[in-house]
């Protein structure tokens, strides 16, 4: 069997991981990112009709809650004032709106949404990047972590919000796995990996926020 290259760090040393009824998945045993067989992502068309079956409104109190653990992050270490790129924002980009009303100039930025590409060039120019729930959905999430990168300053914030993998077993019976869309899966093993490569401190809040800031 063809060796697949990792999405992540383009290694070839990766293995079969598990099969369900519609996708093959394996992992990397180098950076240890679990992802769908390529020829298994979803087109552009497919994720944007998933996408939009999603209602995420900003009057939803407790979508408003759920978003606040990727917000408290950022206010609680981040003068008011900073500037912001809430990525992968979405149809409504409520915790950008949130973080407006806290004191921070916030920018969006959706591949399908809000593809407003002026704002991928801008290099070292954000104090914080927000991406919630969106980084399992990167075919290829080395492209955006470097874009990540040069888009912070020096000590700037990274917050990330996606489902960790804990093991195979507990993976098999996963919900998360089950969404279409979702073809990138992390652990703390693979977030510590994106740390040492690509010059991030990392740490965990709870089970869904990781936070990763970038070093001088």
């Amino acid at each position: 069997m063809q060796k697949l290259s990792c999405p992540l760090c383009h290694c070839a040393d990766t293995e079969f991981y598990h099969q369900d009824t519609r996708r093959e998945y394996f992992q990397c045993t180098h950076c240890y990112l679990v992802f769908v067989h390529p020829d298994l992502l979803p087109t552009l068309t497919r994720e944007k009709q998933e996408y939009d079956l999603h209602e995420n409104h900003a009057a939803d109190e407790g979508y408003r809650q759920f978003l606040s653990r990727a917000r408290d992050p950022v206010v609680n270490s981040m003068k008011k004032g900073a500037r912001g790129l809430d990525f992968g924002c979405g149809p409504a980009p409520v915790l950008a709106d949130m973080l407006t009303n806290n004191g921070f100039i916030m920018d969006v930025f959706d591949p399908i949404y809000a593809p407003s590409e002026p704002v991928l060039y801008r290099r070292h120019y954000y104090d914080f990047i927000t991406c919630t729930e969106a980084i399992e959905h990167f075919h290829q999430p080395v492209k955006e972590l470097k874009l990540f990168s040069s888009l912070l300053k020096e000590n700037g914030l990274l917050v990330v919000m996606t489902k960790r993998v804990e093991s195979k077993s507990r993976f098999t019976n996963w919900h998360y796995k089950n969404d279409l869309t979702h073809v990138s899966f992390f652990s703390d093993a693979t977030f510590y990996y994106i740390g040492d490569r690509m010059g991030f401190n990392v740490s965990f809040r709870g089970k869904d926020v990781v936070l990763l800031k970038k070093r001088p």
